[in-house]
């Protein structure tokens, strides 16, 4: 379980947070996706290590998936590959709702939700070497420079998601914001117990779905640039 850090005046310290909790305009479609079916998809945060055999009824390969958005390409991968299991974290709660109506009507197996925190989920709830692979796709830039040290892409942070991953397991990342491009390259390399794949930047994986934000952003002659490391 984590400790919660105190002041030297006793006081709970506040953490600085990679994410902003907005709940935004929320559909009655995603509403009852939530109250509908989370019971099937939704797994709650508890402070213990997650079964993940138990959980989803077998002991196939596990990736984790942080900051999925509307689930679009989440919800593709699940389809695609029925021998992996997919496990989703978002703050986000219409695309939560989103995803679960959606899961639920591909009656999909291998995909399991979490509306909570990342950082306390890798830190509490996840195995060392547990995951296959972890994959963060168009993370908040926070673009702002008095931002950046709420970027989740940061060297302590990788530490801990990087013990997760199992030997030979994968951390793919993508964004289409040149300058956290850059730190994410250098935080990526920085990081010894995995190994990029390519010189730099990586092509787009055909694992990774085009999703109609992106379509639109190379419309717009907007670039994306992704990353694909292997654990070593």
């Amino acid at each position: 379980m984590t400790k919660n850090l105190l002041t030297p005046e006793g006081r709970p310290l506040r953490t600085i947070k990679s994410f902003a909790k907005r709940t935004g305009r929320i559909t009655r479609i995603q509403l009852d996706g939530i109250k509908n079916h989370w019971g099937e998809f939704g797994l709650g945060f508890q402070p213990d290590i997650l079964n993940f055999e138990e959980i989803y009824g077998n002991n196939h390969p596990v990736v984790l998936e942080i900051g999925f958005g509307m689930g679009t390409s989440l919800l593709q991968m699940a389809e695609e590959n029925p021998d992996l299991n997919y496990l989703g974290i978002e703050v986000h709660t219409p695309g939560v709702g989103n995803i679960l109506d959606k899961a639920h009507l591909l009656g999909l197996k291998n995909l399991k939700i979490m509306e909570y925190d990342a950082i306390e989920v890798l830190k509490d709830s996840i195995a060392d070497q547990a995951l296959q692979g972890l994959q963060i796709f168009f993370p908040d830039p926070w673009h702002k420079t008095r931002h950046h040290k709420r970027r989740l892409i940061q060297v302590e942070f990788m530490a801990l998601a990087t013990s997760k991953i199992s030997l030979g397991g994968f951390v793919h990342v993508a964004t289409d914001w040149e300058h956290y491009a850059t730190q994410i390259l250098e935080v990526l390399t920085t990081c010894k117990s995995i190994q990029n794949q390519y010189d730099t930047y990586a092509p787009r994986p055909d694992s990774r779905p085009l999703t109609k934000f992106e379509q639109r952003g190379y419309r717009l002659n907007h670039d994306v640039w992704d990353f694909y490391f292997k654990k070593i």
